[in-house]
């Protein structure tokens, strides 16, 4: 039992309304939604939300009725892992059976394709490790050319290494966390404080999938991605 889950908080600081606002011809939330409906290996979806149109939306498409999101878990403060928590726990007694994998897809990442999704559950299946996270080259490297300033307000490389690193390729390799696709363990989601706790592995997906909105010129910018992804020009 798979189960496919959506967080969607009504309140936005930098767009307000940006889940459910529309983004090439229908509401951001349902670029995820859609994808997991029609995944063959998502056996249930349920979207965790204190906004009631997105709640009554989501169900009306199919979605689990598990009622909103509780008060403490609808603050711009509030923790993705205890909201997991909760629609965890919700969805199973839901559901009335037990849940094998809790997957979950940020709704401000819509160009994810279903391949991301399929592969992230790949990884969990084969190597099962506590949590499977999506990750993309970053795009600035803290050995080579992310700075920080010191105690006399000089800048240095912010991870130096010995003898320096002088050219990019020559870096280690880092990572952006991106939210296209989390798959947790259930018993680690119950168990855990933090994501981190355990032993979570990456999923490297392309960096051109990577974008989440989060600020006004983000919807511009995603909407002429997602343009160019359904002409399959990326």
């Amino acid at each position: 039992m798979i189960l496919g889950h959506i967080g969607a908080r009504k309140g936005s600081q930098g767009v307000p309304g940006k889940n459910f606002r529309m983004i090439q011809g229908k509401p951001l939330i349902d670029w995820s939604l859609d994808l997991l409906f029609a995944h063959p290996q998502i056996d249930a979806v349920v979207v965790s939300t204190d906004d009631e149109e997105i709640y009554n939306h989501s169900v009306a498409k199919g979605a689990l009725d598990i009622g909103l999101r509780p008060a403490e878990l609808a603050t711009a403060s509030a923790p993705k892992w205890g909201v997991w928590q909760h629609a965890l726990d919700a969805s199973q007694k839901a559901i009335g059976q037990e849940i094998s994998a809790f997957l979950d897809l940020d709704c401000t990442n819509p160009l994810r394709v279903p391949e991301d999704v399929t592969g992230a559950l790949s990884v969990f299946h084969k190597q099962s490790p506590d949590m499977v996270m999506s990750v993309c080259e970053a795009r600035k490297n803290p050995y080579f050319n992310m700075v920080e300033v010191d105690e006399t307000g000089a800048l240095h490389v912010s991870k130096q290494l010995p003898g320096g690193v002088w050219a990019r390729q020559a870096a280690p390799k880092v990572y952006d966390h991106v939210g296209c696709v989390y798959v947790v363990d259930p018993h680690y989601l119950r168990t855990a404080k933090t994501i981190y706790e355990g032993r979570v592995m990456p999923f490297e997906i392309p960096s051109i999938r990577g974008f989440d909105i989060d600020e006004p010129h983000d919807f511009r910018l995603v909407e002429f991605l997602l343009g160019e992804l359904n002409e399959g020009r990326i």
